[in-house]
């Protein structure tokens, strides 16, 4: 595994879903881990030891906290934290029949948590230089934190989904709905 940059919103969609799945309620395994690294993308063999979770478990933490950052200023100096302890200088390569892309790890053979790391933390970093906004957030419904990348112009987003989006608005209305209104 290799930290590829060439997406920077597939970085930041896969840091979220990852840092979801790492520090929900009931952290993920394994197995479920390596289902979300494939469904970016990530090439087999994914093998994941305790230790690699754990690892994963630690970023994500410090991914969250970049989610939940209040503002652009503070999400920026979270990032830069992570990119100060993980990242080495952007460099382009080439492998696999692949095309040009920039890496930012530090080594090729870098452990998952580097690997995590250092590419969640690229593209949640160009999204916030390109948006001027925290790349993300977590999601306003009641009984959901999940987190979510910000990776579309326009309003900025409150819920992880549109499910979310739709439960909020319905328990909003119902609300609305129950409360005496009073008469003449």
């Amino acid at each position: 595994m290799t930290a590829e940059f060439t997406d920077p919103a597939a970085a930041a969609e896969r840091a979220a879903a990852l840092t979801g799945l790492l520090t929900g309620g009931q952290p993920a395994g394994a197995a479920e881990v390596s289902a979300v690294l494939r469904e970016f993308g990530e090439p087999e063999p994914i093998v994941l030891t305790d230790a690699d979770l754990a690892g994963l478990r630690r970023v994500a933490a410090t991914l969250r906290a970049v989610f939940a950052a209040p503002d652009p200023a503070t999400a920026a100096r979270l990032l830069n934290d992570l990119l100060a302890t993980s990242a080495g200088p952007p460099r382009l390569s080439r492998h696999d029949g692949t095309a040009w892309h920039v890496h930012v790890d530090r080594a090729d053979d870098a452990p998952w948590a580097d690997w995590f790391a250092a590419a969640s933390a690229a593209g949640l970093a160009t999204l916030l230089a390109t948006r001027q906004a925290v790349p993300g957030g977590l999601c306003a419904a009641p009984g959901c934190d999940a987190p979510f990348a910000a990776t579309a112009g326009g309003s900025p987003r409150r819920y992880c989904s549109a499910r979310c989006a739709s439960r909020a608005r319905v328990t909003a209305y119902r609300a609305r709905s129950e409360t005496p209104r009073s008469g003449p």
